[in-house]
């Protein structure tokens, strides 16, 4: 009797012990989850991306090697510079003009110049969408670019946004890329933040060619050094 009364007891306990444990759930909305996994769609396939380049120039490295050592490092310079956007490139895309709203739909005061806040925002948003390479006025945008606002005048790289119509050029991989940014764009967020600042996107079909200028000053490179040899 007292070993079947210890093993009910401890039957008993597991039970008021599972039950007294919540249920962890999750609480992301759709929208979290749905941010979630484009963000790691985007990752993996820009991780396949990474890999097939690297598998086509292993290739070209292997047949090519004996006929011509200079035109494979001068290609692959030639692909590093266009990379960090030294080289004027062009493609599928679109382009954003930013303008003042009329007066008869002003919020308020005449709007004087744009926000570096809402001008990243867009970046980012263009990003998120596909975007591969972008122009503000002209001016390239690379990984290093600032966006800022001084002496109260926004600056993209130390050059002052202070004329409107604003553009921008975007372009893809895809004609069809450029078509979905394009409807992306017309059901954008960053076009309501627009209108509460008392201006306007106006987003142009899309392009079978649209050119992005090559990037003017100068790359500088800190805190780096000479990797050592083992006999590579």
């Amino acid at each position: 009797m007292t070993l079947i009364t210890l093993i009910i007891g401890m039957m008993i306990a597991v039970q008021f012990q599972t039950v007294q444990e919540p249920i962890v759930r999750d609480t992301r909305d759709t929208q979290q989850l749905r941010d979630d996994l484009l963000k790691e769609k985007e990752l993996q396939l820009s991780l396949i991306r990474e890999i097939q380049s690297n598998e086509e120039k292993l290739g070209k490295y292997e047949t090519e090697m004996a006929q011509s050592k200079e035109k494979i490092l001068r290609d692959t310079l030639n692909e590093l510079k266009s990379d960090a956007g030294l080289t004027e490139t062009s493609g599928p895309g679109i382009v954003i003009a930013i303008e003042p709203l009329k007066e008869e739909l002003l919020l308020g005061k005449p709007v004087k110049s744009i926000s570096p806040d809402l001008l990243q925002l867009l970046v980012n948003e263009l990003n998120q969408y596909g975007a591969e390479n972008i122009s503000i006025q002209g001016q390239r945008m690379i990984n290093s670019t600032v966006i800022r606002d001084i002496n109260g005048e926004t600056k993209v790289d130390g050059y002052a946004l202070n004329q409107f119509p604003i553009l921008i050029n975007i372009t893809v991989e895809t004609i069809e890329s450029a078509k979905r940014l394009y409807n992306q764009m017309q059901v954008s967020k960053s076009a309501d933040e627009f209108f509460i600042d008392n201006l306007r996107l106006s987003v142009s079909e899309p392009q079978a060619k649209v050119v992005v200028p090559a990037y003017q000053d100068t790359i500088r490179i800190q805190k780096l050094e000479l990797a050592e040899s083992k006999g590579g």
